[in-house]
């Protein structure tokens, strides 16, 4: 822990120097920063107050100015595993990067292995950016377009959070992410960990992205998964605010599909901003939806 003393540079200059991370985290200086924390447990988290807040890879944190931030507590310092695979499925740390997700080599029975890749590349970014973005980061910003967020949705993701008080509990993502920047973490609490069971990695996956430039934001990004039995599951993201996931206990037909998304996304309910308008999302969504099906209509007998 160390507080800044007058005259001394702003903490986005303390942390590039002499530190292990990316000069990216200069983007922004901090200036209202007066102490940042590097706790080695969890026992060393200190008492939640205003002003505070976590940070991981700090790609949005350091973008932009946090004039209500005082506290930053580096939850790198933990020391968490990026990843680890069992036989239950893969459970990632809030502190896992996109760089050493993408990496990440699964099983041969994890059919749903590209899926990971692809989301990873749906997070256009510099190397820099890769390599510090994490898999908390982006669930916990909440963007619409965030691809961690459709790829947890889409294979079942929960969430294991941290309360202040040492409890834990655990949430879907899809009741984790309430909408753009809104979450259901309590102040304080910590997103620890997300586990992906190894049933939904065993199935096959078919991925869909379209946005309004070649390098431009996700307008609308697409999941579709089949398991062994014919189950069908179609998980919508970026077109709409928060993530959601439909399912079928077998194929539907392409008319029922349609219907199935027009009653959980109704008129008014598609995301509006510079990326795209709703009406464009909602053809594009319908469409992505469509072509989804039928890549995954011959996935199972």
């Amino acid at each position: 822990m160390f507080g800044r003393r007058p005259g001394s540079p702003p903490v986005g200059k303390l942390l590039a120097k002499g530190s292990r991370r990316p000069s990216i985290w200069v983007a922004m200086d901090l200036h209202t920063i007066e102490t940042l924390i590097r706790p080695r447990s969890r026992a060393e988290l200190p008492d939640w107050r205003a002003g505070d807040a976590w940070l991981a890879g700090g790609t949005w944190l350091y973008s932009e100015p946090q004039p209500d931030l005082r506290r930053l507590f580096d939850l790198t310092s933990l020391g968490w595993p990026p990843h680890h695979a069992s036989r239950g499925g893969l459970t990632l740390s809030a502190t896992c990067t996109v760089a050493a997700l993408d990496r990440l080599e699964l099983p041969g029975a994890w059919i749903a292995a590209p899926l990971v890749g692809q989301c990873c590349r749906a997070l256009l970014g510099s190397f820099k950016v890769w390599n510090g973005a994490t898999v908390g980061g982006n669930l916990c910003l909440a963007l619409p377009a965030g691809p961690i967020i459709a790829l947890a949705t889409a294979l079942e993701g929960e969430c294991l959070l941290w309360a202040p008080d040492g409890s834990e509990r655990r949430l879907p993502v899809t009741d984790l992410v309430l909408g753009p920047q809104r979450t259901a973490l309590a102040p304080g609490e910590i997103l620890r960990s997300l586990a992906l069971p190894a049933a939904a990695l065993s199935r096959r996956t078919a991925f869909r992205r379209i946005s309004l430039s070649p390098h431009g934001r996700s307008g609308a990004l697409l999941v579709g998964t089949r398991a062994a039995d014919g189950g069908f599951t179609l998980t919508v993201t970026a077109s709409v605010p928060r993530p959601l996931r439909l399912a079928f206990p077998d194929l539907p037909g392409r008319d029922d599909l349609l219907l199935a998304i027009d009653a959980a996304i109704p008129d008014g309910r598609y995301y509006d901003d510079v990326h795209g308008r709703p009406d464009w999302r909602r053809q594009v969504t319908r469409l992505l939806a469509v072509e989804v099906r039928d890549e995954l209509a011959g996935a199972c007998p």
